[in-house]
């Protein structure tokens, strides 16, 4: 049986492909999954990829990671710059968390310079574009090993 990663986006990532496709690219959240599941399915693991515009959901998914997920990759949108309750979440989960940012974060408007999530993190992807994701799912693979 193989270890699942939860995939956590959260908001206006259901609108990924069609949301300013200068900065986020053009492929969509399916294509993200896709690509994970096949990934993951290469290195002995699997993916649920969950996404939710709600603060309170975000977290709820988390709390159900801790009984179903081995790891959990995160782009928790602009919670990533705001959300106490999602970085308290995540230190409840044992496991390794990698944060995922499409962008650059960091050259992009001062407020989201700063990650809470970060503080919880094992690693931060940031500006690879969507093939963050799958670099965050190759490092999963590894400190799960």
């Amino acid at each position: 049986m193989s270890k699942t990663i939860h995939i956590l986006n959260g908001p206006n990532l259901n609108l990924l492909g069609k949301r300013q496709p200068e900065i986020y690219g053009a492929d969509t959240l399916a294509d993200v999954e896709k690509a994970c599941a096949e990934l993951a399915a290469d290195l002995g693991l699997s993916t649920e990829l969950l996404q939710s515009n709600h603060e309170g959901e975000i977290v709820e998914q988390i709390h159900r990671a801790r009984d179903e997920a081995a790891g959990i990759v995160i782009n928790a949108g602009a919670y990533t710059h705001t959300s106490l309750a999602i970085l308290d979440a995540l230190n409840t989960f044992e496991g390794p968390v990698i944060e995922v940012h499409i962008s650059n974060i960091h050259a992009r408007e001062p407020f989201r310079h700063h990650s809470y999530i970060s503080a919880r993190a094992q690693g931060v992807i940031v500006g690879c574009g969507v093939e963050g994701y799958e670099f965050a799912v190759r490092r999963m693979a590894t400190l799960l090993a």
